[in-house]
């Protein structure tokens, strides 16, 4: 299963178990926003997203870590 979570030069958002989850909580970082209108997400300048596969990964405090 995969994970996802923003990224903003200044801030790292949790990991959800959806993209659209993700989206949702994107403007508690700052990394865009969610348009209910056309229920597009924007995102701002510099941010990334970043996907984890549980598979690979481990919680530590809270969140996942990528694991080599």
């Amino acid at each position: 299963m995969t994970s996802y979570r923003f990224v903003t030069p200044h801030r790292i958002g949790k990991w959800y178990p959806d993209l659209g989850t993700a989206q949702q909580h994107a403007c508690e970082i700052g990394a865009g926003y969610l348009d209910t209108r056309t229920g597009r997400f924007v995102a701002y300048v510099h941010t990334e997203l970043e996907a984890c596969e549980k598979a690979h990964a481990e919680k530590t405090g809270g969140q996942l870590e990528l694991t080599a």
